[in-house]
């Protein structure tokens, strides 16, 4: 009787160590082992191409530098990451209740809808300039403006979700006498449920986005005034410490909805 090769003992192994580790610890360990590759990389193109420090400063000097000054690092993440998290609820919310109405009132759409889309065609930083001068450089002014950014794709996504629901679904549930309510709860909502998600991963981006305008316009803590500071005066080892932060809150907000999509939206990973 011949014994196993070393290349099915190593099959073996590797089955065995991933019914041992569950699926999440597999991919947070992956995500770290990333990580690693990348500041490598990241420290060691910049030592052996010789890059000036004014174009890419090494990682280490990045990391010290935030090491050197933590608490203002963690004051303005936590700042940004508030008015984030309120502007993205609340036009996350907002966006799902407009497609709903706009799904269920075509008129209603035919009015208002036109003036969401003009209301997105107005810049950023005028929109901001104006919520800032009616509600002064206060957290909810911040959070207006990660609003901004972020009803309007949520509102297109439910839309567009409510809309790709099979009229012979409705006409089964309403034979069984589902009320409008029900209808929505227990098939229409479900069935968008992919569309608004995608819509949310992208407002993810765009609420951090709007946060951080928010406070080039006046403040005292927060990401966006770390970097608007270490651009004037030219420190570019802050201004990747500062980009370094918001790239640190947005990739983390990003995989948290990612994560609540797959709880929620667990049959369109199956398919």
């Amino acid at each position: 009787m011949s014994s196993p090769s070393a290349a099915s003992l190593g099959k073996s192994w590797v089955a065995a160590q991933r019914i041992a580790m569950p699926a999440s610890l597999r991919k947070l360990v992956r995500l770290l082992l990333g990580l690693a590759i990348a500041a490598v990389i990241w420290e060691g193109s910049v030592q052996l191409f010789g890059i000036r420090p004014y174009y890419l400063p090494r990682l280490s000097t990045i990391l010290m530098a935030i090491a050197a000054t933590p608490r203002a690092y963690v004051d303005g993440f936590l700042r940004t990451l508030a008015e984030t998290l309120i502007g993205f609820a609340s036009g996350g919310a907002f966006g799902v209740l407009m497609g709903v109405v706009f799904f269920r009132i075509r008129a209603l759409r035919e009015m208002v809808f036109p003036i969401f889309v003009v209301s997105q065609t107005i810049p950023v930083i005028a929109f901001g300039a104006l919520v800032v001068l009616w509600f002064g450089n206060t957290l909810l002014a911040k959070a207006i403006i990660a609003f901004y950014l972020t009803f309007f794709p949520v509102t297109v996504n439910t839309l567009l979700g409510l809309e790709t629901v099979d009229p012979k679904q409705v006409a089964l549930m309403h034979s069984f006498g589902a009320s409008n309510r029900q209808l929505l709860l227990r098939l229409q909502l479900p069935t968008a449920l992919p569309q608004i998600f995608v819509a949310l991963r992208l407002a993810a981006s765009l609420s951090l986005v709007g946060a951080i305008v928010g406070e080039w316009f006046g403040d005292t803590t927060g990401l966006g005034v770390l970097l608007l500071q270490a651009m004037f005066t030219e420190n570019v080892v802050a201004i990747w410490a500062a980009l370094l932060a918001a790239a640190l809150l947005g990739t983390g907000f990003y995989a948290v909805v990612a994560a609540v999509e797959r709880r929620l939206v667990f049959w369109s990973a199956e398919q």
